[in-house]
């Protein structure tokens, strides 16, 4: 039986996640879901990890929830929504929260169709990039008459506004790589046989970086989202009162006066 997630160690301390169900377009059951739990679990523990990439087997990066065979638990006294909901409380909210907040940077390579739930999936990691071929494609509402879910209907409208969002949900049309970068929903578009690569270098570059300090930085953009100009101002400085306290800000300054790249390494 096949592994539903391929787990590599790269250089570095990058660790490579891989969806693996290309047979279903990594469309997410109960097993994917639950095994990139436990994942991310073990990476949030390890400290031998620094940075994360996560993409999917084969032609698409991840084609949303498993309609046909999802596997989740179920009870015959519950609807269909009671049973939706229940698969998101149990495995598809935790998912997303897992990745937002792992400790250590996420690099999410979307080498392929991102539709429905995997949209949601794709943007939710720290930076996002995609192969020229890569495809976005909101369809809850056109084809099922639901809103968008697996943290969509809040990444989507916060990265490219209200305007597109709205159009993007509302139509289901397909969103190219290209289109994506130009609205600012992702970071970067490669080559489909240089993503990996990219990523790989990428990831690199992060883990060679203060990972708590990078992750802060996330988590500041994050809460610019809900507050106003002063409460971010606020929210600076207590970070940065704790922050410049680190031992990692202390390197950084000391490495700076000496000329040369600071070793984070050791220290975190």
């Amino acid at each position: 039986m096949q592994e539903v997630l391929k787990i590599k160690n790269l250089d570095n301390g990058v660790r490579l996640l891989t969806l693996n169900r290309p047979e279903v377009l990594n469309s997410l059951n109960k097993d994917l879901v639950d095994s990139l739990i436990d994942a991310f679990d073990d990476i949030y523990h390890d400290k031998s990890i620094r940075s994360v990439i996560l993409i999917g087997e084969g032609r698409g990066f991840c084609s949303g929830a498993d309609l046909a065979a999802g596997g989740w638990p179920t009870d015959p006294s519950w609807s269909p929504g009671e049973a939706t909901a229940n698969a998101m409380e149990i495995g598809f909210n935790p998912l997303v929260r897992k990745i937002v907040n792992c400790p250590k940077p996420v690099v999410n390579a979307l080498n392929g169709i991102c539709a429905g739930g995997g949209v949601g999936l794709a943007l939710c990691g720290d930076l996002i990039i995609a192969s020229e071929s890569a495809k976005f494609k909101l369809v809850f509402g056109p084809q099922l008459g639901i809103i968008s879910d697996v943290g969509a209907s809040w990444l989507v409208p916060n990265l490219i506004g209200r305007a597109r969002a709205n159009g993007m949900a509302l139509l289901g049309e397909d969103i190219s790589s290209s289109q994506a970068l130009d609205w600012g929903l992702i970071w970067s578009v490669f080559p489909d046989d240089t993503l990996i690569q990219e990523a790989i270098s990428l990831a690199s570059q992060l883990a060679n970086g203060s990972i708590t300090g990078l992750k802060a930085i996330v988590k500041a953009h994050d809460s610019a989202l809900k507050n106003t100009l002063n409460e971010q101002l606020d929210y600076e400085r207590d970070t940065q009162r704790v922050l410049c306290d680190g031992e990692v800000f202390k390197e950084g300054v000391t490495a700076f006066i000496e000329k040369r790249k600071p070793n984070f390494k050791d220290l975190e």
